[in-house]
């Protein structure tokens, strides 16, 4: 089992992208200095509530947008995290950035304050899909930030890319992956665009559906991106995410896992003792249920049996690694081959899972349909 990952959701966005459905709200300095004092509160009033030992291990400030707030209030916040959530000292501790807000001092204070890996926002190197995807940055300004970090000693850089948007070609998509890889980053996470309810991307596919990529399309710069970073040296150790030896993101690993976590903040998502539960996404009620010390409106879901399993099973596959036959016997009481023979035995007829002595994962080809394989275990009963 890894340790219990915190996550913290700073909400608030300089701009707010057509394709993002997170919980987020423009900046306003009086909002989000009143949410700040909120989740300092939610912080003292949590941390009692579950038992204390010396396994917390990651923290990850996500968003939004979490360098909308200054580096003052960046260290403050983490070290009330060190406080009322002890771990490892070098225990890994992530902020999301948007390049463009990142002044020169900030990574060094950040390093200060305890950053050890930071990622960021770029999701295109092309700017004609930067003004599609609606952000605001300049390659310049991320080959600063990837700088400044390597000056600061920040010990991870990880850069965030978008395939399937409107207009990229192959072409405009191998660049912004050769981009990345010349800066030398640590990192890299490449998530194709999804259509999500209530954003205006979602009313530019009822108008204009020809603009997006369909299946066919996602899947040959999905392809382009898996052979561009390997051949570059980097790892995919899950199906979005790549890597440079030592520099997988321990926290989203703890996700994959199963692991536990806590979730602090507007709209965050815990799982703790077989509980997934995820907070409110109205901002007035979370900060004033946090600042009553009252506890934090939320929908929860216990997962027992196969519906445990299942998700664990759909984790797991995302990973290089897959589904330890051992390890899933030991910790759900369930032999995997056995349990799941069916399925196993359909996917595998079909060229998408393979199975050794020790694990079953997903062939190359599985990660083209990583989606469908993984619900058919999440739905089997």
């Amino acid at each position: 089992m890894t340790a219990t990952g915190i996550y913290v959701h700073l909400p608030f966005c300089p701009y707010i992208c057509p394709y993002c459905d997170f919980a987020k709200w423009p900046h306003k300095g009086t909002a989000a200095a009143r949410y700040l004092g909120a989740l300092h509160a939610e912080i003292d009033t949590f941390s009692p509530s579950i038992p204390q030992h010396d396994k917390y291990g990651t923290v990850f400030l996500g968003g939004g947008t979490p360098n909308t707030y200054g580096v003052d209030d960046i260290a403050q916040l983490l070290a009330h995290l060190r406080e009322r959530f002890p771990g490892p000292r070098d225990r890994e501790t992530t902020i999301e950035v948007n390049p463009e807000l990142v002044r020169a001092q900030d990574l060094a204070a950040y390093r200060d304050a305890g950053v050890t890996r930071v990622s960021i926002g770029v999701q295109s190197f092309v700017p004609e899909e930067i003004r599609t995807l609606g952000r605001k940055h300049t390659i310049a300004d991320v080959e600063r930030v990837v700088r400044g970090a390597r000056a600061a000693g920040i010990r991870s850089v990880s850069i965030d890319l978008i395939f399937a948007v409107p207009g990229q070609t192959a072409q405009s998509w191998l660049h912004s992956l050769q981009t990345a890889i010349d800066m030398g980053v640590d990192h890299i996470s490449t998530y194709g665009l999804t259509i999500e309810a209530g954003t205006p991307y979602e009313r530019w596919h009822e108008r204009e559906p020809q603009a997006f990529f369909d299946d066919a399309r996602e899947a040959e710069v999905y392809d382009i991106a898996i052979r561009t970073l390997e051949n570059a040296g980097l790892e995919q150790y899950e199906i979005s995410n790549f890597a440079r030896p030592g520099h997988r993101s321990e926290h989203n690993a703890n996700y994959w896992a199963n692991g536990e976590y806590v979730g602090l903040g507007v709209g965050a998502a815990s799982y703790l003792g077989g509980v997934r539960s995820v907070h409110t996404r109205d901002l007035e009620t979370y900060i004033s249920a946090a600042f009553e010390g009252r506890e934090i409106p939320r929908e929860s879901e216990e997962l027992e049996g196969a519906k445990r399993a299942g998700e664990a099973v759909m984790l797991s596959l995302r990973t290089s690694q897959g589904v330890s036959l051992q390890g899933f016997k030991e910790r759900y009481g369930v032999d995997f081959m056995e349990f799941y023979a069916s399925v196993v035995e359909r996917y595998r007829d079909d060229g998408l899972l393979e199975v050794d002595a020790t694990h079953a994962r997903l062939t190359r080809r599985g990660r083209f349909v990583a989606n469908d394989v993984c619900a058919a275990f999440v739905t089997f009963a």
